[in-house]
């Protein structure tokens, strides 16, 4: 017996995906093959929380199979069959779920709402899906309706490999954007499409929303058949026996589509299903090959004789450049030199101006010790500080010279420079010999003073009849003795501070002079080193350049040639794979996608 030529293109997608190396296409094909060789249609019922979707499965089967309630939301699939007594089971996996799915029986009415709450339970056992089956006509013709959560419909479509789509969207609103894009991605996947547009009875105009309904639907190019229906009407008519509301709720059109158009029309819809398949396969297939042919069609021989072109350009620019980045080092190496030397003429006056500032105020014979820790303390500060940004500005210099030279090699420029700071640039400082005014001095100057006072205070007294020596001048002769000796004091006092200052100041011009030429060696030893650095690094572009020059003198020709022959592969494999699709189109009379018209081109 024959293969249906559905079949035939189907298995021809396989092929093309194992030739193409796409197993997950391969097992994905293989699956959905096996779908659609069994007789059962599976209708997917989708739909966001509270548009009437769970009653509306309740009404078509007349049977309260799904929880319905604002708290009561579908949760996992169910999957309802036709069975001869009315059963139920709740599939559960774990970590035996590879052995097999555990099934626990439950009554009809209750197991969705069972389901839902083990599937809301944080310690209970995951969930897969519900089963149930009962005695219905709609379901012994084959058909198989499967619930889906809201938030997972499309992933349930796609696992399910869904025949048909059915969607609820209740007639109280316009479609939403949400639905809308729902519809579009649900289309990609399966083309035949069915809305419900429940809740009828709640809105005297619905004809006129199912008309902006299917205007919305053509607009946005979504081949899909609106039914109006309500399911409360529906169940209230099962309720009565009332034929006449039963057809007025919709449900027996939604019936005989279903019966007439799905059940009846398997073969067409397994023809779509293969077409929708197929075309999304190939896509998927040609994508990439669309890529990569484009890249062969890049001139590959004009990019390589310009990249030829460009190394003799660059070994010329090399060599032109060589005498201007070695002038423009020496002059950066200058101007470092420069700016080191006021840096740290700058730091020191500094220092010499807080020394001449203390010894104003501060006794040497006293705060000399605190005074010669304080002072060696920041000239060391003073060289590490210089020291570091000697460094510094010559690794911002090593590197800019090394972009100059070699932008894209990293080890132009030596990763690290020494940071030494030279231990005898701080030498010590000894204690300049101050002057001590002792107890002997402070007597012999205060005799001295008092000797004038008493003199002249005596002689002043003898006028009026007193003695030479008397109270006053006595008196006189002590304030005398004691000026002189405060006077005394306080001279000897700024000779220390002078002799402390010039001290401090010599040794400051010491540690200039020591330091500052460590410094200039040192920034001489780096000029030196990165100078024979770049330019071996110069010397060994230079080779580089010439090596690569010839090589790629060497592949033109047979780059090209590999270019053209992989060229002409994928264009026979992307026309292969267009009258693939063709095949499909023409078996299932599904138009092509935008993105795949072009295959060919």
């Amino acid at each position: 017996m024959m293969a249906p030529p559905w079949l035939e293109v189907l298995d021809d997608t396989v092929r093309a995906c194992a030739a193409h190396r796409r197993p997950d296409l391969v097992e994905r094909l293989s699956a959905r093959r096996s779908r659609l060789l069994d007789p059962k249609l599976r209708m997917v019922v989708i739909g966001e929380s509270g548009q009437g979707k769970s009653q509306l499965i309740n009404a078509l089967l007349n049977a309260p199979v799904c929880a319905v309630g604002d708290d009561r939301t579908t949760v996992v699939p169910a999957v309802i069959e036709h069975a001869e007594t009315p059963t139920a089971t709740v599939v559960t996996g774990g970590r035996l779920a590879i052995e097999g799915a555990a099934r626990t029986p439950i009554a009809v009415e209750a197991v969705t709402t069972e389901a839902n709450r083990e599937a809301r339970s944080v310690t209970g056992v995951p969930v897969v899906r519900t089963e149930i089956g009962l005695p219905r006509a709609l379901l012994a013709g084959g058909l198989a309706i499967v619930d889906t959560p809201a938030v997972a419909a499309l992933e349930t479509v796609e696992e399910m490999s869904a025949d048909a789509v059915l969607m609820a969207t209740d007639a109280t609103t316009d479609l939403s954007a949400s639905e809308l894009r729902l519809l579009e991605q649900v289309a990609r996947l399966c083309p035949t499409i069915i809305v419900a547009l429940t809740k009828i009875d709640l809105v005297p105009g619905w004809r006129g929303v199912a008309e902006r309904l299917r205007a919305r639907l053509a607009e946005d190019g979504l081949l899909a058949t609106v039914l109006p229906v309500s399911a409360t009407l529906r169940l209230a008519a099962a309720r009565t026996g009332d034929k006449s509301l039963n057809e007025e709720s919709g449900f027996g059109e939604l019936i005989r589509f279903l019966h007439k158009d799905l059940l009846g029309q398997a073969d067409l819809l397994a023809r779509r299903s293969v077409a929708v398949l197929t075309g999304l396969t190939v896509e998927s297939l040609v994508g990439p090959l669309q890529e990569e042919f484009a890249e062969t069609q890049q001139s590959e021989n004009d990019e390589t004789v310009a990249r030829w072109h460009n190394e003799g350009r660059r070994l010329e620019r090399l060599q032109r450049d060589a005498a201007r980045w070695q002038t423009l080092l020496s002059d950066e190496v200058a101007d470092l030199l420069s700016d080191v030397e006021f840096d740290l003429r700058d730091r020191t006056r500094r220092i010499l101006v807080e020394v001449d500032d203390y010894f104003d105020a501060a006794d040497p014979a006293r705060a000399w010790p605190e005074f010669e820790d304080w002072l060696r303390e920041n000239l060391t500060v003073v060289a590490e500080t210089n020291s570091e940004w000697l460094l510094d500005r010559f690794e911002w210099v090593a590197r800019k010279m090394g972009r100059q030279v070699s932008p894209h090699r990293p080890d132009a420029v030596p990763e690290t420079l020494p940071r030494e700071v030279p231990t005898d640039a701080v030498g010590e400082l000894k204690m300049p010999r101050v002057e001590k005014f002792g107890v002997g001095q402070k007597l012999f100057v205060g005799m001295r003073g008092s000797y004038s006072g008493l003199l002249m205070f005596g002689l002043a007294t003898t006028i009026a009849g007193l003695p030479l020596i008397n109270p006053i001048s006595l008196g006189a002769g002590a304030a005398f003795g004691a000026k002189s000796v405060f006077e005394e004091r306080g001279n000897r006092l700024k000779r220390r501070q002078a002799t402390a200052k010039n001290a401090a100041h010599r040794y400051v011009d010491d540690f200039f002079l020591t330091y500052g030429k460590h410094s200039k060696d040192t920034a001489r030893q780096i000029h030196r080193a990165l100078r024979d650095r770049l330019t071996g690094v110069a010397d060994e572009l230079r080779g580089e350049i010439t090596e690569s020059a010839k090589t790629l003198k060497r592949i033109i020709d047979t780059d090209a040639a590999q270019r053209n022959a992989r060229a002409h592969e994928i264009r026979r494999a992307i026309e292969e794979l267009a009258l693939l699709q063709q095949r499909a189109q023409s078996v299932g009379g599904v138009r092509a996608r935008p993105a795949l018209r072009g295959l060919t081109a």
